[in-house]
């Protein structure tokens, strides 16, 4: 509910009837990147026959209304063995960001998949199933890499330009399309209270050793100098006492 509380994460951007909602509440808000997620599309580790995706083929296999039952729906070469699915629920922000770069628009996904939003229930699934294909966020990843296989994604119909993610290929913006940003959106009146200010200068000065402890990227000083900056100057324009001198870039 709109006004209930005054700083809220995101694992995608905010809509445009979220923007529209918050106007017509009168709420402003400032929208801060704070890391970067690779979502992953991950397989059971005894999948041995396939290391690469192409967009095109994530697309069939997510699409709306998808024809594609068997690995062998998706590659002739693959086993005809039914693909288990799993997958964020559709209140997840990185089920409205997959479906938007995959299938082309937010939401647009089949419904015979098995959804959670626990990301744990997803790797538990992926890891008993040996015919399994799932995706959600590179930290659970980084968390299960013993349980799990990863696999590449090709932006091209080639799979010779397959890239799989780390967090250097994360960072580089290399894993394309699905390298995304994370946000925190705070409401700007809430930035006059000291303690508010005090909190998100720690978190995107402090806070971001953490980020890669947690299986996330860290931004790059450009972009996280860039976040500080519009951080220090909007507590300016709110009179915080907390208000940082300088970003530090680090």
């Amino acid at each position: 509910m709109l006004g209930e509380t005054e700083i809220n994460d995101a694992s995608r951007p905010i809509k445009q009837k979220e923007i529209d909602a918050c106007k017509k509440a009168g709420i402003e808000y400032l929208e801060l990147k704070i890391a970067i997620d690779g979502l992953s599309v991950i397989v059971n580790p005894k999948n041995d026959w396939c290391d690469c995706l192409t967009v095109a083929q994530l697309k069939a296999i997510w699409a709306p209304g998808s024809t594609v039952k068997n690995w062998s729906d998706v590659n002739p070469g693959w086993p005809e063995k039914e693909i288990k699915l799993y997958g964020p629920d559709t209140d997840s922000g990185t089920f409205d960001y997959f479906t938007e770069v995959i299938c082309g628009e937010g939401g647009a996904s089949r419904t015979d998949y098995t959804p959670s939003a626990d990301d744990n229930v997803l790797v538990r699934g992926v890891a008993g199933d040996e015919y399994s294909l799932g995706y959600f966020g590179y930290a659970y990843y980084a968390e299960n890499k013993d349980k799990l296989k990863i696999v590449g994604v090709s932006p091209t119909d080639d799979i010779a330009d397959c890239i799989k993610p780390t967090a250097e290929t994360i960072e580089a913006g290399k894993y394309a399309p699905l390298s995304r940003p994370l946000f925190l959106y705070v409401n700007k009146a809430a930035l006059k209270k000291p303690e508010m200010a005090a909190f998100l200068n720690y978190y995107m000065e402090q806070g971001q050793a953490l980020i890669s402890e947690v299986g996330y990227v860290r931004l790059s000083s450009a972009v996280l100098a860039e976040t500080q900056q519009a951080l220090s100057g909007q507590q300016a324009l709110s009179g915080s006492s907390s208000a940082s001198s300088a970003p530090s870039g680090e």
